[in-house]
């Protein structure tokens, strides 16, 4: 930059030079073009010499932004297209999980049991949490469920037996509940209640809000009764309160205190039923 500026310096310098000669030596009509001719030809030089290579400078380091410009943004686009994709692999990944479990679940029972969801975006449902509906195979007097999601990672399953109302007659309306009913009864005989699928599917809601109420108001334990009662010590007395419709067989009680046991709680089978406490 210093260099330009002592160039153009001299060239200022030359050209007064040569206007004082013209106006020392020259005194005829000639002086006027001659001087006209002198600043042209400086004039010519110095845009030749500093006004191009300015300009050039200016377009190169004007293209030079344009073309980071361009390439900042696709590098963006391109993080924002990886980020995306590896969201979307992580929600595929979330959902084969919650697939298996509610397999499990269903297959616990039913052992032939198949499913498939009905809704569009079913991992929505699992990272958000809510109810989603899916359709069964191979589970007898059922052919829906509805799935739910909590926060807290619980799932719930509740079978349903969708039939047109066409194919429903007012004739056959006793003769299907007495049927389902043998059915149901033989179900149980045959499908015993998977102490895990209990847990999950009835268990887990009821007991979270009987312990938090408990435990808010001083209690330590419970007693879950073969009836599905809970009994509870209150000083040197014991109160029973309903709490399930059912709870799985004596034969599966061991299995079904490791459930509790996984879920953080301290079971113990007595005689009076399974003692939790926290």
């Amino acid at each position: 930059m210093m260099m330009k500026k002592k160039s153009l310096w001299s060239s200022v310098s030359a050209l007064i030079v040569v206007v004082l000669a013209i106006m020392a030596f020259v005194r005829s009509s000639a002086q006027m073009w001659l001087l006209a001719i002198s600043f042209a030809v400086w004039a010519v030089f110095a845009a030749v010499i500093f006004l191009v290579p300015f300009i050039k400078a200016r377009i190169y380091h004007w293209k030079a932004r344009r073309l980071y410009k361009k390439c900042d943004q696709k590098n963006t686009q391109q993080n924002y297209t990886v980020e995306s994709d590896t969201s979307d692999a992580t929600s595929l990944v979330l959902l084969r999980h919650v697939n298996f479990r509610i397999s499990a679940y269903l297959q616990s029972v039913y052992p032939e049991a198949t499913w498939e969801w009905r809704e569009e975006f079913p991992e929505r449902i699992v990272a958000l949490g809510g109810t989603g509906r899916i359709a069964l195979f191979g589970i007898p007097d059922f052919n829906f469920a509805d799935v739910s999601f909590d926060q807290k990672a619980g799932i719930r399953c509740s079978l349903l037996k969708i039939v047109p109302l066409s194919k429903i007659t007012h004739a056959d309306k006793d003769d299907q509940s007495e049927n389902s009913a043998e059915k149901d009864s033989s179900a149980q005989k045959t499908n015993p209640i998977d102490p895990q699928v209990w847990y999950e599917m009835q268990g887990r809601k009821v007991l979270e809000t009987i312990i938090t109420d408990l435990a808010s108001r001083g209690h330590s334990g419970l007693t879950i009764k073969e009836n599905g009662e809970i009994a509870i010590k209150q000083a040197d007395a014991e109160i029973t309160k309903p709490a399930f419709e059912s709870i799985p067989e004596k034969m599966y009680w061991p299995r079904l205190a490791k459930v509790f046991e996984r879920e953080g709680l301290a079971a113990d089978i007595t005689a009076g039923g399974i003692a939790l406490s926290w």
